[in-house]
């Protein structure tokens, strides 16, 4: 059963997160070194884990540090190193992306992040290649979290932390999990933000949420959610911040009588939890969580 399958994928992310740092240092080499100007890519998933990692480099003061939709990535702007983020390593944009880059004359290295062994993409950089954290879900899970902890791990963070955390998640009995994501999983929309590392991984919670379930789920920065999206919110409905709150958030968000969902853990931590909302809903609304409709592993165009 595919949501059989999704579900080991989830549960498995806290193990894979701890081997994504052990091939962090494998690959040292062909990752970005501190100092350089990079230009990162990706589509959907990827996109969001591209800038969650974007922000986290330039926050360790590594250096200035791009994300882009494959769609729309701007190159020829001295980077000094390119990384593509594919788990199919087959995506049509992002193959031509980087196919352009080297037609134009591009000279920085590049590196690509994939899970699929033998894929084009293999053949348009240094190639990181993680078939141990691939899924069989047309969703992305562990892939895109373990590409993080591995990136994470390099830029010399320790995510000893965020992989306790998202253990303990895991570890609640079901009886607990449903009870704790009762107001979420009824709700009939929901809002995720997020600062920083939380912002990127917003934009991924809302984009599973959406794929898995078909809910109306959305995500902003918490600082601009102020800035218009908070006109939405009432009761019945949620904003879910993934890290710290900012100020006075809490107060702005109890007076629109929507339910405020927050928990001081890491937010690669939290996204998993998200994951076993997906799960939930999907069971609620008799969908297979693995296989959205109209999906399929990899866009590949004509």
């Amino acid at each position: 059963m595919p949501e059989i399958s999704l579900r080991a994928e989830i549960y498995s992310q806290p193990d894979c997160w701890s081997m994504a740092v052990e091939e962090s240092a494998r690959y040292a080499g062909y990752l970005p070194a501190p100092g350089e100007r990079v230009g990162v890519i990706g589509c959907g998933t990827s996109l969001y884990i591209a800038r969650a990692y974007a922000v986290l480099r330039e926050q360790a003061g590594q250096g200035a540090t791009d994300a882009w939709p494959g769609s729309e990535a701007r190159l020829g702007r001295g980077y000094d190193r390119i990384v593509a983020i594919t788990r199919s390593g087959t995506t049509t944009e992002i193959l031509a992306t980087l196919d352009d880059y080297h037609q134009a004359g591009g000279t920085a290295p590049v590196t690509v992040i994939t899970a699929t062994d033998g894929s084009p993409v293999q053949a348009r950089g240094q190639a990181v290649t993680l078939p141990r954290f691939d899924e069989t879900s047309v969703v992305q899970t562990r892939f895109a979290t373990s590409a993080l902890a591995l990136l994470r791990a390099h830029l010399g963070e320790d995510i000893t932390t965020a992989i306790a955390q998202a253990r303990q998640i895991l570890a609640e009995p079901q009886a607990e999990q449903e009870r704790s994501l009762a107001a979420v999983r009824a709700a009939d929309q929901i809002s995720f933000v997020g600062m920083g590392l939380g912002a990127g991984l917003a934009e991924e919670a809302a984009l599973k949420l959406r794929e898995a379930t078909q809910s109306w789920s959305e995500s902003y920065y918490a600082t601009e959610y102020r800035h218009g999206p908070i006109s939405i919110a009432q009761p019945g409905r949620v904003v879910w911040a993934l890290g710290p709150l900012v100020p006075g958030f809490e107060r702005d968000v109890a007076h629109t009588g929507a339910h405020l969902e927050h928990h001081d853990v890491d937010p690669m931590a939290e996204l998993v939890r998200v994951h076993l909302l997906c799960l939930l809903r999907a069971t609620d609304l008799g969908l297979d969580p693995a296989s959205p409709r109209n999906l399929t592993r990899a866009v590949i165009l004509a």
